[in-house]
């Protein structure tokens, strides 16, 4: 269910958006909207595109057809200060966190402020402390290089280095892929909170039924080349299409039924 005050302000909306590798296509008449406030998962099988649609929304993958705008701008037609102003206002989180390895933790989370702002020093290693403890780290975590990290511990490295610049749109490739259960809940638990505390919107690709059970608002699916369904789990539970059913209703999904 939507949280109160959420708005259908659409900080992302993609329009018949066609996507394609060679010959082979992976979306067609795409259509995605994602409102200020909202935390949407995306899941879908494997060959749906899901990643291919992450990439294309942030830039990193030119659509064969389509539009996609951020923040109400056309991505097609940015001016330079318009893509540099996207950027600070996005974060991501790649399914891998994507640390820099020769970097210690400190500085992995101070890059983004280090790139996009002329702050002290002083003041940029006071920013990165305090996104490091606000995704539960301490202190003794600052001089650690990324291979010295548990999984767990790298995937909340990355996401303070995503959260470095405050961003209002934060993107989640699969960020609990890898961690244990117990892991798992608590970085579900730890992006619930930062959504609610810091007003986020966000957009996470996963495969994991009880992430989307306990922190998502909707629940938009890929299958078939294009989004079939955008609604709630409780919705999608009573869908008569085939993946659906079998995804929410086959015994995973009964499972995370019964732990919701």
């Amino acid at each position: 269910m939507s949280r109160p005050g959420k708005t259908r302000e659409p900080l992302v909306e993609v329009r018949e958006l066609r996507s394609c590798f060679d010959d082979r296509v992976i979306h067609d008449q795409l259509v995605l909207e994602v409102d200020r406030g909202e935390v949407l998962g995306v899941v879908g099988g494997s060959g749906t595109g899901k990643t291919v649609l992450l990439n294309t929304i942030l830039g990193l993958k030119e659509p064969e057809g389509g539009t996609i705008r951020l923040f109400g701008h056309d991505r097609s037609d940015l001016t330079k200060e318009q893509a540099l102003d996207i950027e600070r206002r996005t974060g991501v989180l790649f399914q891998q966190g994507a640390l820099f390895s020769s970097l210690t933790v400190l500085d992995n989370v101070a890059s983004p402020l280090v790139e996009h702002t002329d702050l002290p020093k002083a003041m940029i290693r006071e920013l990165a402390e305090m996104k490091i403890a606000m995704v539960g780290l301490g202190p003794e975590s600052h001089y650690l290089k990324p291979a010295e990290l548990s999984g767990g511990m790298r995937k909340r490295v990355g996401l303070a280095r995503a959260l470095a610049l405050d961003p209002e749109l934060l993107f989640l490739d699969e960020p609990t892929a890898g961690l244990d259960p117990i892991g798992a809940a608590a970085f579900d638990e730890l992006i619930r909170r930062l959504s609610d505390d810091l007003g986020l919107t966000v957009f996470m690709i996963t495969h994991d039924l009880d992430s989307l059970y306990a922190i998502c608002d909707e629940v938009a699916v890929l299958a078939d080349k294009h989004v079939v369904a955008k609604a709630t789990v409780q919705e999608l539970e009573k869908s008569e299409h085939p993946w659906i059913r079998e995804y929410f209703l086959g015994p995973r999904g009964r499972a995370a039924t019964r732990a919701a």
